[in-house]
């Protein structure tokens, strides 16, 4: 176990091994990383409403972070002896279904209320982009709704009616998100949201589904992967402070400023850390701590380069790093639980 942590160390660390054998290394990927950016928009390459332009509008870099929670909820399942498989596969399949629904919600109101502009820093939209018509994003929101609706019919015999009301709350505030009289991110509730449903929601019941009880150590977990997640949120609004306001979406980077933006990201790292820290000092041993460094170094790497870049395109590197942290820790927690039960 101590060799595997080690390992771990020396592989993420960015000070040590070709870090530190290439110091020049991480000018020539920022070179890299500016002329990607900065290359020409494949809007020219992408026929609309072909299959390319249906899989960019899903924005698949997001999707791995939708298994975050379940991975979480699952091993947590694991470490106390009732892992269910096909309850795993349906939380994942819904998890993921869900991430696709706000993903098309998002682009479709952007668009209508003129938000994604040509000043957009953020990776192109489908619909801004004439990728996908708006209202063919709109009856694709509808119909991934179903989908997911019908991926958690199957759930229900495992986890029992409460899983409706759970299903529903998740497609309701999928679409409050973005829509409606008061679209919620506008208005600066979007971190609390990122929490609750993509961690505390989706770790807590795929716990409760397979051990028919609720857990303060779902609970705890809960938190922690949601709080990790809202770090993607908080890049995303921290870059765009200036569209946003122009746009008058009042995130919480636009109300606070973006040196609070990027105190509140380095404040995500921490309290993600202490969270799973004291969660490995309860439920396993506080040696288990040891884990959290390949956490710890990636996202203390992203929160100096966000420092270095400030809120410009080039943040797009990090928002993709920052979802890797947010995988890492749940693939630690998941390897922990594996170490740890086999021991």
């Amino acid at each position: 176990m101590i060799l595997f942590f080690v390992l771990m160390y020396y592989l993420c660390s960015p000070k040590l091994l070709i870090f530190k054998r290439y110091p020049n290394i991480c000018l020539d990927i920022t070179h890299c990383s500016d002329a990607f950016l900065n290359r020409q928009p494949m809007i020219d390459t992408i026929q609309p409403h072909s299959f390319k332009a249906w899989l960019l509008a899903t924005r698949p870099k997001t999707l791995p972070g939708a298994l975050a929670p379940v991975i979480v909820g699952s091993s947590l399942a694991f470490h106390h002896e009732h892992l269910v498989w096909p309850v795993a596969i349906l939380c994942s399949l819904f998890a993921v279904l869900m991430q696709v629904v706000a993903n098309f919600i998002n682009d479709y109101t952007d668009y209508k209320k003129g938000s994604d502009r040509e000043d957009r820093l953020g990776p192109e939209r489908a619909c801004a982009q004439g990728w996908i018509s708006p209202s063919a994003m709109l009856t694709a929101s509808y119909v991934t709704s179903i989908l997911a609706c019908f991926v958690g019919l199957g759930l229900l015999y495992y986890g029992g009616w409460p899983l409706i009301i759970i299903g529903l709350i998740c497609v309701l505030f999928a679409f409050l998100y973005s829509t409606g009289p008061y679209p919620l991110s506008y208005y600066g509730w979007g971190d609390i949201l990122v929490i609750v449903f993509f961690g505390l929601i989706p770790v807590v019941t795929t716990y409760y589904i397979m051990c028919k009880e609720i857990s303060g150590y779902s609970i705890l977990l809960g938190f922690a992967v949601g709080i990790a997640t809202d770090a993607i949120l908080m890049v995303n609004n921290y870059r765009d402070i200036a569209q946003d306001q122009l746009s008058k979406k009042r995130t919480i980077v636009v109300r606070f400023g973006a040196s609070f933006g990027a105190k509140a990201y380095a404040g995500i790292g921490l309290l993600t850390s202490l969270l799973t820290a004291v969660y490995f000092c309860l439920d396993m041993h506080p040696l288990y701590i040891l884990a959290l460094l390949p956490y710890g170094i990636i996202f203390t790497n992203n929160y100096r380069q966000l420092k270095h870049i400030g809120p410009n395109k080039r943040l797009n590197i990090i928002l993709g790093k920052t979802a890797l942290s947010v995988l890492v820790l749940s693939l630690t927690l998941a390897i922990c639980t594996i170490i740890f039960n086999i021991t």
